[in-house]
């Protein structure tokens, strides 16, 4: 009896994300948080690092050593790479149990394909897991966020990733109306350097385009400097509805510095370094595209949304996971184009790992939110 429960102690919750890795152990919480980066000898294929050590050496290689993205949109774009990535960061987990092969719970897109779905069952199981369980990404993202998913009352959340979009509606333990809009955090990346490129003849890198959105990216001219992060969803809600009836609210006031950055990059007429002045409202004018795209596919999905669940949403809010939901304005501008609160949700970097986390712990209870036929979303690919 000891040994068996030792042995399900070692299974674990994986957010595969575009950006991020997340493993969540059982009985341990999240015990990794690494990119979903690999470093690659281009001359004999063997693997020289993963995670945050391959991620330092994007944009600084030699012509020999490349450093992959195993997934791009939310699905294994290189199966190998991310197949060797999964079986590190399992080994990583598990230390020196080696003869473990745990039972994986592992995040994905609500509008992946079927094909695609075999595609990371079969790279979980080749890494080392035993069995491997899928749940979509919005289920999960609503119940680390505290949801009460299992309920017969609609929750709306808008998991905003590296490489997609997950809105969706949730009630009864499974998924209403979903949307599955390919724009997301590295969309926004995107759009910055091409602005750059566009305006200034400055070519930048990923990682220059991604410090940019962090440090002074926004969605409004008016919200929030910081991203809510205390309390509960009710007062949350509250400060939400008097963002929409007072512009004077404190969670409204104009962004305060630092409202621009100094960039550095490669001018594309000379070739030379150059070094160049940002500010956020041209970062803002740059995000607008992806920004756009992200309001119509919640506004869509409001639209196919059946009325007493809409109803719902209207007095419990909108709730916002994933990094980018730490966009600042994001909030205001959803809850002003939709006239609706929005809310982001306590650590939404986290949500989704928590929440595939929470269906390892009580794997009987949500076995059915994971093991439910794919339902295919509708999927717009920008």
């Amino acid at each position: 009896m000891a040994q068996n429960k030792s042995f399900t102690g070692r299974d674990m919750g994986i957010d595969l994300g575009t950006a991020n890795t997340l493993v969540y152990l059982r009985g341990k919480g999240i015990v990794l948080n690494e990119p979903s980066v690999v470093a690659v000898n281009t001359a004999d294929g063997n693997v020289l690092s993963v995670g945050s050590a391959a991620k330092e050496t994007m944009g600084r290689t030699p012509t020999n050593i490349v450093a992959v993205r195993p997934l791009r949109d939310g699905v294994i774009a290189d199966f190998e790479v991310a197949e060797r990535m999964l079986r590190y960061f399992i080994k990583k987990v598990m230390g020196s149990r080696r003869l473990a092969r745990p039972r994986v719970v592992v995040c994905v897109p609500s509008g992946i394909t079927g094909v695609e779905r075999r595609a990371v069952m079969e790279a979980a199981t080749q890494a080392g897991a035993r069995q491997v369980h899928l749940v979509e990404e919005p289920i999960a993202a609503a119940i680390g966020a505290g949801l009460p998913v299992s309920e017969p009352t609609g929750s709306m959340v808008v998991d905003i990733g590296g490489g997609t979009t997950e809105v969706a509606v949730v009630s009864l333990g499974g998924i209403v109306t979903a949307r599955s809009v390919r724009t997301a955090g590295d969309a926004m990346d995107v759009a910055i350097s091409t602005y750059v490129k566009k305006q200034y003849a400055l070519a930048i890198g990923e990682r220059t385009a991604e410090e940019i959105k962090v440090s002074i990216g926004s969605a409004s001219p008016t919200g929030s400097w910081s991203a809510p992060r205390a309390g509960a969803f009710v007062r949350q809600i509250e400060r939400n509805v008097e963002v929409l009836d007072n512009g004077d609210n404190e969670d409204t006031q104009a962004l305060l510095p630092p409202d621009r950055c100094t960039i550095r990059g490669r001018d594309q007429a000379t070739g030379l370094p150059k070094v160049l002045e940002l500010t956020a409202d041209e970062v803002r004018h740059a995000l607008a595209e992806p920004v756009d795209s992200i309001v119509a596919a919640v506004r869509s999905t409001l639209d196919e949304t059946p009325p007493e669940l809409a109803g719902d949403i209207m007095d419990r809010g909108i709730v916002l996971t994933g990094g980018g939901a730490l966009l600042r304005g994001l909030d205001v501008r959803l809850g002003r184009e939709l006239d609706i609160p929005v809310l982001v949700a306590d650590d939404p970097l986290d949500c989704v790992a928590v929440g595939t986390g929470r269906c390892v712990e009580d794997f009987a209870s949500l076995r059915a939110a994971m093991d439910a036929s794919p339902r295919r979303a509708d999927t717009v690919r920008v």
